[in-house]
Formats: structure tokens, sequence, C-alpha cells
């Protein structure tokens, strides 16, 4: 796969893509084995957890995970068969609003996550070099279909630092997750 250039992607993707340094395709199968994994340490208990009241739970912040990478492998899909008709955007909070995903377990959304990320991975690997450089408009920007895994790959890793920063406060959770990391 060719090199990511800036003109592939609106600047508001940018601080996403920077977090992945290796070869994304290779970083979207890495995250299928390790964002599970991750899910896996942290207890049942705190799924529902918030750091704060206007906030997301874990639950609904892994959800918006899966949410955000099924409109994003749609719009990747649209746009890598040329599609050019201009894609809406989506309402994040909206779509937690109704998902039910407190109803859930960790677990379930763990195993959701793994099968939406492999299927994915089936998709994205049989693009060649042309759907990859091709382009579309989604939420009024230009963005191209490589780009948008790297968006994937990226907002997992953006929301994965927040769990564990904001959510996981106890030494005892985030030892446990440390040591998945390594």
């Amino acid at each position: 796969m060719k090199p990511l250039k800036s003109d592939e992607y609106p600047a508001v993707y940018a601080p996403y893509i920077e977090t992945v340094v290796d070869n994304v395709l290779d970083a979207l199968e890495e995250q299928t084995l390790s964002f599970p994994a991750f899910l896996d340490a942290i207890p049942e208990e705190r799924g529902n957890f918030k750091y704060a009241e206007d906030k997301w739970t874990i639950k609904e912040v892994v959800g918006h995970v899966i949410d955000n990478e099924r409109i994003m492998a749609y719009r990747a899909l649209r746009f890598s068969r040329n599609d050019l008709k201009e894609l809406a955007g989506y309402d994040q909070d909206y779509l937690i609003q109704y998902s039910r995903y407190n109803d859930r377990t960790l677990e379930s959304l763990s195993k959701e996550f793994t099968y939406l990320r492999k299927a994915n991975l089936m998709l994205f690997n049989s693009f060649n070099d042309a759907e990859l450089e091709r382009k579309g408009m989604a939420s009024e920007r230009l963005t191209s279909v490589k780009a948008l895994l790297y968006v994937i790959a990226g907002h997992l890793n953006h929301h994965r630092i927040i769990i564990q920063e904001r959510y996981l406060n106890s030494d005892d959770v985030k030892n446990l997750v440390s040591a998945l990391q390594h």
C-alpha cells in the first residue's frame, strides 16, 4: 500500500491518523486481538461506569467505536466502488442515546467488535491501490478510502487511551490492562 498523503483526508481526522504508526492493515489486524483482550481485562461491573455525569459509560464508548467502524467501513465501500454521491454525517450522541449498549455485557461488545473487524478486514484486504486512492464526500469532507482505514484504526486508539486514562482509575485495573499491552 502506498503511503497516505495529507491531501487524502481533512485535518479533523489528523489526530486519529497520526496514532497509526504501522502499516494500517497490520494495525487493524493487531487491534482485532488486542482490543478484545483489553476489554476482557475490564471487570464487568465497571462497564456502566461514567467518569462524569455528562459522559458516556465504558460500554457506550465501546459501542461508539463499533458504530463508527461500521459507518467508516460503509463509506470505504461506497467510495471504493466509485460512488460519487455525497454521504451524510452522523450524530454520535444521538446514536448512543438510542443504542441500549448499557443493557449488554462488555463480553458481548468485545465479540461484536471482533466479528465486525474480521469482516471489515476481508473487505479492506480486497481493495487494490486504485480503490484505496478513490475519494468521496461524507460530512462535507473529501476523504480517500485509504484514509478511512487509518481513521478506523486511529479512532480505536484514541478511545482506548480515553478508557484507560479516564475510566480505569483503579491501579489494579490499570496494571492489568497495561500488562496486556506488552
